[in-house]
């Protein structure tokens, strides 16, 4: 049964009333200029350690647009946990699949003051099957690293963008969080 076109029209429209009402707005309103896109871009990468800590430090500064960002007011302090681990092992002893787990402890530090805005943690984890080829096995496990400093800086950006967007509303139009 289809609702005739005036009546469908008017559903329609109660629906969309409806949905602007929810109190949902983007996260990066006003584009690159806007609140939260120009916070994120005020905020220096600490220098992470390891393979895994260059990897996450350059996927963090591209998506927060922080390159070559002179006078930064926020600094994003990362420290980082991998631990692999055979999660099948055959009966002759062999491990046949590993997991791979990447933790990250962050800290979003304000330079003027010293004060912590953000202590949080990010994480993820990945399968790795275990071939004959030794090259596959190592080539697996680099992508799988790979993919997990960029699932890890995801998350990271995710939450510090919701932080300053939260500071940026409590105090106003100077995008300044508390």
């Amino acid at each position: 049964m289809s609702l005739p076109r005036p009546r469908l029209l008017a559903a329609l429209a109660l629906g969309a009333l409806a949905l602007g009402g929810c109190g949902l707005q983007p996260l990066y309103s006003g584009g690159g200029s806007g609140a939260v896109a120009r916070a994120t871009a005020a905020i220096a990468v600490a220098p992470i350690e390891g393979r895994a800590g260059y990897l996450v430090h350059n996927a963090l500064t591209d998506r927060l647009g922080a390159a070559g960002h002179d006078s930064p007011r926020y600094r994003l302090d990362v420290r980082l946990d991998e631990k692999l681990s055979g999660m099948i092992v055959r009966s002759d002893n062999s491990v046949s699949r590993e997991r791979s787990v990447m933790r990250a402890r962050y800290q979003l530090v304000d330079l003027s003051n010293g004060a912590i805005l953000l202590d949080a943690t990010a994480d993820a984890d990945a399968g790795i099957d275990i071939v004959s080829s030794e090259y596959a096995v190592i080539a697996a496990e680099q992508t799988a690293e790979a993919n997990l400093a960029q699932a890890i800086a995801n998350q990271i950006v995710t939450r510090i963008a919701t932080r300053l967007r939260q500071g940026a509303a409590s105090s106003g139009a100077t995008g300044q969080p508390q």
